[in-house]
């Protein structure tokens, strides 16, 4: 039995683990969501030039 009580802590213990790298992840990318991003170029009417 307490072998799988040790398995069954291993596993629960990856859970956890899993779900606070998950966790810490998810906060970071909405750090970089809310800067302000870059602007398209503006068209300039022109044809562009291709080689």
């Amino acid at each position: 039995m307490t072998n799988k009580l040790k398995i069954a802590g291993a596993i629960g213990s990856a859970a956890i683990a899993a779900a606070l790298l998950y966790a810490g992840k998810r906060s970071s990318d909405k750090t970089t969501m809310n800067k302000p991003k870059r602007p398209a170029p503006i068209p300039s009417g022109e044809n562009p030039e291709t080689d």
